[in-house]
């Protein structure tokens, strides 16, 4: 079984936020492939929800710890590194531009505080990631992301302007591509595949 980790804050102020990017692009993989109902699961301290994406079935799970307490929503379900291979993090990341992503595998946190959790709770690095872009970037397509730490926590946790929540609704439908790709035909092809675009 796979398992698909939307990561972001809980609570209705932090919807729509640029840092809640990944429980949106869940909720709109959960809605194409026509998931169950979320479900508070209080042993995962989570949503989950059940489905099938082409013969696979997968698991969606929305952590309802902050975001630096993503890895307690993880650690139940992933007990060893075969098992952290069919883990896939969705999350959002400031250096690449709204509109892309990019799949990788067995990287390092990059400063991002939810994987950095996930990583300390299953004590390896293998797994797949879905870096999605949130920051701006000019005509040449040069990421122009804010600077110090207060400008950096004010930008992820603001909300998406209309036309920045469009770029994501976009954005989404092709990651929902990557998602199958990925359980359908393996990392390695979907890497190539997406990682170009």
């Amino acid at each position: 079984m796979y398992i698909l980790v939307g990561l972001g804050n809980p609570g209705e102020e932090y919807d729509d936020t640029r840092h809640n990017t990944g429980r949106s692009v869940l909720e709109a993989v959960r809605k194409k492939y026509d998931f169950s109902q979320w479900i508070a699961d209080k042993k995962l301290k989570a949503q989950s929800a059940k489905g099938k994406i082409g013969k696979e079935m997968v698991t969606l799970i929305m952590p309802d710890t902050f975001m630096n307490k993503s890895g307690s929503a993880v650690t139940p379900l992933i007990k060893n590194e075969k098992q952290a291979l069919r883990l896939i993090i969705v999350h959002d990341d400031l250096d690449l531009a709204l509109g892309k992503f990019k799949i990788s595998f067995n990287r390092g946190a990059g400063g991002h505080r939810g994987v950095e959790s996930i990583i300390r709770a299953i004590k390896t690095e293998k797994f797949i990631r879905i870096r999605i872009g949130i920051s701006p970037a000019n005509s040449k397509g040069v990421v122009k992301k804010p600077k110090g730490e207060e400008a950096v926590g004010n930008f992820i946790l603001g909300k998406f302007k209309k036309p920045e929540a469009e770029a994501l609704k976009k954005v989404s439908k092709k990651v929902s591509g990557a998602v199958e790709m990925i359980i359908g035909e393996g990392v390695e092809r979907a890497m190539g595949e997406y990682n170009s675009l």
